[in-house]
């Protein structure tokens, strides 16, 4: 009996998370409308559809990829070329995100800073750079 209420409880904080998650993502490519500004950038507005494919697609892989633990045979140096690519990806992103919500420049501006932007977002570049690097040097060996 109490296996199957631990099951039911894992199944239900599985899909809780599933939901909350996937509901942020929606929300967010949705409130910074990220395909139409990809086809208006691209002018391609006749393939938005084939955008929205995609994502659904690529979510569906990596998904599957994660819960039946697909995985790539490589060289490190495959491992480091696509890390580094992943990592390019979620700075530019991160980057992406920041500047359409204008959230340094309004904070430069509060605290007094906006002289020193360049210095901020340099000290945020090397903070997240060096905090990386400890974790995969420290904690991956």
């Amino acid at each position: 009996m109490s296996l199957l209420l631990g099951n039911a409880a894992a199944i239900l904080i599985g899909l809780s998370g599933g939901l909350a998650v996937g509901g942020g993502m929606v929300s967010f490519l949705i409130v910074l409308d990220i395909v139409p500004r990809l086809a208006q950038m691209t002018r391609t507005f006749d393939k938005v559809h084939v955008f929205e494919a995609a994502m659904v697609a690529g979510v569906m892989f990596w998904t599957f990829a994660d819960f039946f633990d697909w995985g790539i045979r490589g060289t490190p140096v495959l491992a480091s070329a696509l890390g580094l690519l992943a990592g390019c990806f979620i700075g530019m992103l991160a980057g992406a995100l920041t500047e359409v919500l204008n959230v340094l420049p309004i904070m430069a501006k509060r605290l007094g800073l906006g002289g020193y932007i360049v210095w901020l977002l340099m000290a945020m570049v090397m903070g997240k750079v060096a905090g990386s690097l400890f974790e995969w040097i420290v904690f991956r060996l």
